[in-house]
């Protein structure tokens, strides 16, 4: 409506622009980019961590509401949604993408949570002919749904609240509404593209070209026709000035917007007279909406004025239309009005009216600003306010303002616009001190400051012992003091104050055991000196949360063959027979390789462990340990006994550690073995191929029984496929959940369900409504035949030659984060890596079918389609 052409840009690919600042723009975000259609450079409207924003609409008052897929990482039944962009706003999910763009703080809020429904187009009513309650809603198309979901919207404080319901839902799998529209007579066409696209959504992974698709229209029962609705009978070329401002008052909305388009590229001379008419004159507040967005486009001083004057309207649509106006031409004429409205006007007039502040660019204004601030609890608000001060970037009156503040709300504005002015206008000692400061935000925003000063860490240890000191767990989450610890505990002085800490006989216990898993998130490749006596005084601990997390940063740290009293402690709490076989696992793997007591003993009480009847992190732990160990061939043969029981997972991680093996009577109880065992068609052939060929040409010839039976199980998945699902509909969701939670599926470790479950696949929470019976059981039966959207496999060759597949569950300018299988990440410098690829693999293994019967599947399949 202000005339620029607005667009979406996914995110991830990196593009370079110039701005209209002049400044240069280079980002992997996603973005909402705007720009005058004569052309020129481009603004950045809404910056993102989402994946795909899809389509933008505009609210009358020129609020900017957009579609868009993985808003955030999904669980607890949340991924896609609708977002109110308010200029200047970070959203989505917070990763490396956003690296050096401008905050106001937390990333801004979700207008409306959707789940996994891939939502697309959008579109607002412009006209009442589906209702009079029906004017002014969003529709929004959900392709993985099969719907179109109406968006009731509200103004809550200085944003938007929404309150959705169905408005059209299919129960055709092959319906996927990608479009919504309202014709110029009221009525909406709807699109659906039906099977042909087969990217990213999980539903459409399989191509259906015969699926055509259609266009609906949905009309309302009884509604008024509308004569000529695109005024194609009017005379546009020979409508006079006066004529089109009073077609701006049209209920017919093609014909007001044509009129809009005409008289805003008209001669201003002709143009102001006749809206000035609309503007002081007309009793419609739409009518004087339209003549103010159509003062938007005519660039003209006259122009300027008389959208001022519409700054005093009795609506408070046709002021926000004004001040978004006056926003996005810059006129500085109108400043002094809108510092007067920070303080008179509606929270989201207010917020319009700093938006625009902060265009002029007015630092005489910045006073006005930061004291909007003090007090001001809606984040919607705070961020248009202090954004607003970031663009004017009068560092000076910035620091003048905060330091004879006595606002909480104030000084972190002012702390955040320093910090984000330059790298060189915030000193240490203007930040640090605040970090035990007994405002929780002020405390909040230094730490985040500092985050991002690598240089200030070293000067961090004396405010860093005084934050602990006070206790810092009864105000700030444990995860968040986690993980400020871990941020800084490779620097010396840091490492000391947690060595302190931990030592220390009245340091409360949660204080203690954020220090511990602040040393195991460390990244740290070995225990630093100062850490070694007082971790070691934790594997001594009579708590057994504590005893625990001590064990698990023993493991990680790994101490040195020649730390003896750690190798003692570790070895007596491997073998104690009293406490859990997780603790006495993970004290084994903490013990360096050669250290390891690999006796009769403890080998059995390892592959004991390997039964699919254990849960899978006792599996993963003893293949961790047994994977790291330097056992002899015939402790492998012990090993190779147990294959038969053990799961799909475990087998494919043990099969590494056959392969580095070349003893032939080791091969052949290898190959027996193997051949009994349900998981083996989880086996990719040309790898074991690979992995057998070790043990020389003959017990490769004589393994070629386990080839053929790969071969044939995999045949007879889709005619085991086409079984199971006959069995679907008597199938039973009680059973289906014990399935879904039972050891041997053991679903429920890498798949959320509600707040149940692990974030290392998809979440399922929702799965019934995007997935047909025949989706969800080939997803389990095929796992690599498709990936679901952000869960796509990466091969990673680093430096030293290892090659890792997984899937990337963030990514930084300096490291990413992959996912190896179900208990196993591991973090990769960026510089570490020579090679990075699609992969063909997906992290879940084929073969958990072989764990269940054809009827458990079926349970399975019923349970999860319920969802």
């Amino acid at each position: 409506p202000d005339g620029w052409i607005y667009w979406c840009k996914g995110a991830f690919e990196e593009q370079t622009h110039e701005l209209v600042n002049g400044k240069t723009l280079v980002t992997r975000a996603s973005h909402i980019f705007r720009r005058r259609p004569e052309g020129g450079p481009l603004e950045p409207v809404m910056t993102g961590g989402m994946d795909n924003p899809v389509e933008l609409v505009f609210a009358p008052g020129g609020e900017r509401i957009f579609t868009t897929t993985f808003l955030e990482h999904p669980g607890d039944g949340r991924r896609d949604g609708l977002i109110h962009a308010i200029y200047g706003g970070v959203y989505g999910k917070a990763h490396g993408v956003l690296e050096g763009h401008p905050r106001t703080g937390e990333i801004m809020p979700a207008l409306s949570q959707l789940g996994a429904a891939a939502p697309c187009g959008l579109a607002r009513l412009e006209t009442a002919q589906l209702g009079v309650d029906y004017q002014d809603n969003v529709l929004a198309c959900l392709f993985n749904m099969r719907k179109i979901t109406r968006h009731l919207l509200s103004k809550e404080g200085a944003g938007l609240a929404s309150r959705h319901e169905d408005f059209l839902v299919s129960d055709n799998l092959n319906f996927h509404p990608t479009d919504v529209m309202e014709d110029a007579d009221g009525s909406l066409v709807v699109i659906d593209t039906g099977g042909w696209y087969k990217l990213c959504c999980p539903t459409s992974q399989l191509w259906k070209p015969d699926i055509l698709g259609a266009i609906y229209r949905v009309r309302r029962e009884g509604s008024h026709q509308v004569k000529d609705p695109r005024g194609l009978e009017l005379d546009w070329d020979s409508l006079t000035a006066e004529r089109l401002a009073a077609l701006l008052g049209e209920p017919r909305y093609a014909v007001r917007n044509r009129a809009r388009q005409q008289l805003g590229t008209s001669e201003p001379g002709r143009a102001v007279p006749a809206l000035a008419k609309i503007i002081d004159n007309s009793s419609s507040s739409r009518h004087r909406l339209q003549a103010v967005w159509t003062l938007a486009r005519l660039d003209s001083g006259p122009a300027r004025e008389l959208t001022r004057r519409a700054l005093a309207d009795s609506d408070e649509v046709v002021r926000q239309a004004a001040l978004h106006s006056i926003s996005v031409n810059r006129d500085l004429g109108a400043a002094d009005e809108l510092a007067a409205m920070l303080a008179s006007d509606s929270a989201h007039n207010r917020r319009a009216a700093a938006e625009a502040l902060g265009r002029i660019g007015s630092p005489a204004h910045i006073s006005s600003l930061l004291d909007a601030i003090a007090n001001c609890q809606d984040r919607s608000l705070q961020h248009s306010l202090t954004y607003a001060v970031l663009e004017i970037g009068s560092a000076e009156e910035v620091r003048r303002v905060i330091k004879d503040s006595n606002d909480v709300q104030t000084q972190r504005a002012g702390l955040l616009v320093l910090d984000q002015l330059g790298t060189d206008i915030l000193s240490a000692d203007e930040v640090l001190p605040l970090l035990a400061s007994k405002a929780a935000i002020l405390r909040d925003t230094a730490w985040w400051i500092v985050e991002h000063h690598e240089p200030w860490s070293h000067q961090l240890a004396p405010y860093l012992q005084q934050w602990i000191s006070s206790h810092p767990v009864d105000t700030d989450s444990l995860a968040r003091v986690t993980e400020r610890l871990a941020r800084f505990a490779a620097v010396p002085t840091v490492q000391q104050v947690l060595a302190r800490e931990l030592a220390a006989g009245d340091t409360p216990l949660v204080i203690r055991e954020a220090i511990l898993r602040a040393m195991i998130d460390s990244n740290l490749k070995a225990i630093p000196a100062s850490w070694k006596e007082p971790l070691l005084g934790q594997l001594h601990s009579s708590t057994n949360s504590t005893l625990e997390i001590a064990v698990e940063a023993a493991r990680v740290l790994g101490p040195a063959a020649s730390d003896k009293s750690y190798l003692q402690r570790l070895a007596q709490l491997g073998a104690d027979k009293s406490i859990s076989t997780p603790l006495r696992l993970r004290a084994l793997a903490a013990l360096p390789g050669t250290e390891r007591p690999l006796d009769d003993s403890i080998m059995d009480f390892l592959v004991e462990h390997l039964h699919v009847d254990h849960p899978v992190i006792l599996r993963a732990l003893v293949v961790d340990f047994l994977l790291d160990s330097p056992l002899e061939s015939n402790a492998w043969v012990v090993v190779a006994g147990v294959l038969p029981t053990t799961g799909p997972m475990e087998l494919k991680r043990l099969m590494v550690g056959f392969g580095k093996q070349k003893d032939p009577v080791l091969g052949k109880e290898l190959v027996s073995h193997l051949s009994r065992s349900p998981a083996l068609s989880s086996l990719q052939p040309d790898e074991l191929r690979q992995q057998l060929s070790g043990y020389g040409p003959d017990l490769v010839a004589s393994a070629a029984t386990l080839f053929e039976t790969i071969a044939r199980e995999n045949e007879q998945k889709n005619a085991k496929l086409e079984a199971v699902l006959k069995l679907v509909p008597e199938a039973d969701i009680r059973r289906g959940l014990k399935v879904f939670r039972d050891t041997k599926a053991a679903c429920i470790v890498c798949h959320q369900m509600a707040y149940l479950g692990g974030r290392i696949g998809p979440d399922l929470s929702r799965i019934g409504q995007i997935r047909s019976e025949r989706d969800l059981l080939e997803s389990i039966l095929f796992p690599s035949a498709s990936f679901v959207r952000s869960y796509e496999p990466t091969t990673v060759v680093t430096n030293d030659g290892r090659i890792l597949n997984g899937v990337i569950k963030d990514e930084t300018s300096l490291h990413i984060e992959l996912v190896l299988d179900a208990q196993k990440k591991e973090r990769i410098l960026l510089e570490e890596i020579e090679e990075r690829r699609p992969g063909t693999l997906s992290i879940m293994p084929t073969g958990l079918d072989k764990q269940l019967t054809p009827q458990q599947l079926a349970d399975l399949v019923k349970y999860l389609k319920s969802r």
